[in-house]
């Protein structure tokens, strides 16, 4: 995570008023104008790409106690929750910069003066009875701060996500051990979960700081310490972006403790698998998305996780199905079936799946990550009714009581084409993803507004793609599926392969030679200035 950003540079330029100002008033007034565009010829695709695009217009919606717009969870549940509910507007924020600014302002604004934040905001109540942490708020308001240059959001998500961490560490700290302690099922989002059996749903009289009296509690979590850990790495990046280093320093010295402490207490090396562990200090055995959560922010190194992945994550048998991710392993004997609604005893969630990007490319896993995003699109383009999970053998998704319209799951639809045949904004580049064979590369023709005020734009014909950034040509793409990576200005830096297969490419780059070659899947190949 970049932290080179001091509070002058950040603030810098036609003075703070203008960076200060909502993302949504700059786009109006013409910084980053318009949204993006996609457009296939494969009606398939492109019909379940526009009905995600309906459904998350849909989920935009006041709620008690804030008056401006959030994108909520939509399907049953009428409200925005912090696990997921700042990620979720982050990734939809290019096309709705308002809605996603708002989507962070509304926990800082309903926090308590004792730092705690809010659980969740709903129609019928803001929930404070459990903790709910999976994507660090702070790290997601950190993102969109440092992508649109809104100082006010920046100072706003510091004070706040600092006050939350020190009330962790007062409340859900109290065994001493420094880790961050689960009290009840709601803590982690794991409704139906084996890994909380007997355990209660939610706090005593709907009080985070307190648990239930049973001798197992508390416990010591893998994923919410690595939710903590992510946090305090966006804090220590978000003091050095307002020049308090001082502070930076110390976050990201509080961040390593605790990273230390899951691997030194939390991992069980002979099974490779993150565990609970309990108050009687026994570990809570279940395999589940733990992994992919602890994973998701990063705590363990480029050899651990290789390990995590030849034996869990990428493992056929266990999480890595059909329909990617299970929330329980397929081998556990606790795997739950028939599935039921809401479980994550089994099923594949599609906030797993919204989740994946968060971890895989950083692991160097971004070829196998195709095999995902072509197993959701096609189960999402198979029932476009947009659904809580499916069955990760069958890619059925469960209906009855998981109802349709649900947020995470257009996400996944709208965020994965991007990422299968589109460019993906990076903080410091730009990422070409050519797929000339791919269903949804079919006549496509799309447009990116970049956080630049530039437009990237990429448009496919039967042979491969044309790269275009604010209409100056920056080559083509022809033949097999690359992924090219670009500087923020257009560039050239590297090819990346990003199909299980090698694949045969030609590289036609403005003002060089052209180029073919084989690229192997997860290599990168730099390109240098010749």
């Amino acid at each position: 995570m970049r932290s080179s950003l001091d509070r002058r540079s950040f603030l810098a330029g036609s003075a703070a008023a203008t960076l200060a100002m909502p993302a949504f008033a700059r786009a109006q007034q013409g910084g980053a104008a318009g949204v993006p565009r996609f457009s296939t010829t494969n009606t398939r695709w492109q019909a379940a790409y526009d009905a995600a695009l309906d459904v998350l217009a849909g989920n935009v919606k006041v709620m008690p106690y804030v008056s401006k717009p959030v994108l909520i969870e939509g399907s049953v549940y009428q409200g925005i929750w912090q696990e997921c509910g700042p990620h979720e507007a982050l990734l939809y924020r290019k096309f709705r910069p308002d809605v996603a600014r708002n989507s962070h302002l509304t926990f800082f604004e309903l926090q308590r003066a004792d730092g705690q934040l809010p659980a969740n905001n709903k129609v019928v109540e803001t929930g404070f009875g459990q903790i709910q942490m999976v994507v660090p708020i702070a790290a997601t308001a950190w993102d969109l701060a440092r992508a649109t240059g809104d100082g006010e959001l920046l100072e706003a998500a510091y004070r706040a996500c600092g006050a939350w961490d020190g009330w962790l560490m007062r409340h859900r700290n109290t065994r001493g051990t420094g880790l961050v302690e689960g009290f009840c099922t709601y803590d982690t989002g794991h409704d139906n979960s084996p890994r909380w059996k007997g355990m209660p749903n939610q706090c005593p009289n709907k009080d985070a700081r307190t648990h239930h009296p049973i001798a197992s509690l508390p416990r010591l979590c893998p994923d919410l310490s690595a939710t903590v850990y992510g946090g305090r790495r966006a804090l220590a990046a978000m003091a050095e972006a307002l020049g308090k280093r001082d502070e930076a320093a110390r976050w990201a010295e509080q961040a390593e403790a605790i990273r230390r402490r899951i691997l030194d207490t939390l991992y069980v090396a002979e099974d490779a698998a993150f565990y609970d562990l309990n108050a009687q200090n026994q570990f809570v055995r279940v395999r589940s998305d733990i992994l992919s959560r602890v994973c998701g922010e990063h705590v363990v190194d480029q050899k651990t996780f290789d390990t995590l992945w030849a034996r869990q994550l990428g493992n056929r048998q266990a999480f890595w199905t059909r329909y990617p991710m299970a929330s329980i392993a397929m081998d556990d004997p606790t795997f739950v079936r028939p599935i039921p609604a809401n479980s994550w005893g089994g099923a594949s969630q599609a906030l797993t799946a919204m989740r994946a990007p968060r971890w895989i490319e950083h692991y160097g896993r971004t070829a196998e990550f195709t095999e995902m995003m072509n197993a959701w699109c096609e189960a999402i383009q198979a029932d476009p009714s947009f659904r809580q999970q499916i069955d990760p053998e069958t890619g059925a998704f469960t209906h009855g009581e998981d109802q349709p319209r649900y947020s995470p799951c257009a996400l996944v639809m709208v965020d994965y084409s991007w990422r299968l045949v589109g460019v993906v904004e990076e903080p410091d580049a730009l990422h070409w993803n050519v797929r000339p064979g791919h269903p949804a590369a079919v006549g496509t023709q799309l447009s990116l507004p970049t956080d630049a005020g530039r437009t990237a734009a990429m448009a496919y014909d039967g042979r491969g793609a044309s790269l275009t950034l604010s209409g100056k040509l920056l080559g083509r793409i022809e033949g097999g599926a690359v992924r090219l990576i670009t500087a923020t200005d257009g560039t050239p830096r590297a090819l990346l392969g990003i199909e299980p297969k090698p694949q045969r490419v030609t590289l036609r780059l403005a003002g060089r030679l052209p180029r073919t070659l084989t690229v192997h899947p997860n290599r990168r190949i730099p390109l240098d200035q010749g």
